[in-house]
This record gives C-alpha cells, sequence and structure tokens, in this order.
C-alpha cells in the first residue's frame, strides 16, 4: 500500500469482561492501524483505558464498505477520525 493511500477501518471482534469472572460482553473495535500487530496493541490499550478487565478477541479485519446502523456508523466515522472506537452488545451466556 502506497502512504499516500487511505488506509481502510479495521474491526477487531470478540469478547470482553469489566471483572474477572464477570458477565461478558460481545465487543467491535474499529480503528485505522498500519497493520494487525498494531491494531491488536492500540484496541487491547484502549479497552484497558475503558475499564476492561479482560479481553479475548477472536478476529480481526478490514472493513468493506460504510456500516449502514448505528452504532457501527459512528464508530466506523471515530476510525476514520483517528479514534479506537468500541462498540459492546450483550452475547448470551
Amino acid at each position: 500500500m502506497n502512504d499516500n493511500e487511505e488506509r481502510p477501518v479495521t474491526i477487531i471482534t470478540g469478547r470482553v469482561w469489566k471483572k474477572k469472572d464477570g458477565k461478558p460482553e460481545g465487543v467491535h473495535v474499529m480503528l485505522v492501524a498500519p497493520d494487525d500487530d498494531s491494531a491488536v496493541r492500540r484496541a487491547l490499550e484502549s479497552l484497558a483505558a475503558e475499564g476492561y478487565a479482560e479481553a479475548e478477541l477472536d478476529q480481526i479485519g478490514d472493513m468493506e464498505g460504510v456500516p449502514d446502523d448505528e452504532p457501527h456508523l459512528s464508530a466506523f466515522q471515530g476510525a476514520l477520525e483517528g479514534e479506537v472506537s468500541i462498540v459492546t452488545f450483550d452475547v448470551p451466556i
């Protein structure tokens, strides 16, 4: 990829816990990073800064297009602006 080209928004999916042995939440983290290792590192740092005690990341990939619905649309826009955007949701236990 050329340095002048815009980097795609990366999405990382998984689960997070506020407390060890607590209730898990699903998570989608969106950000722009130069490579997968940097993306994972920044995602974990941001999750820790938001108070998550544990994270289990499952998949990483590049977004293909802009999401249609909130809160992912706002998270995508935040990622384009340089933020690490975190979307959490309930998961079945």
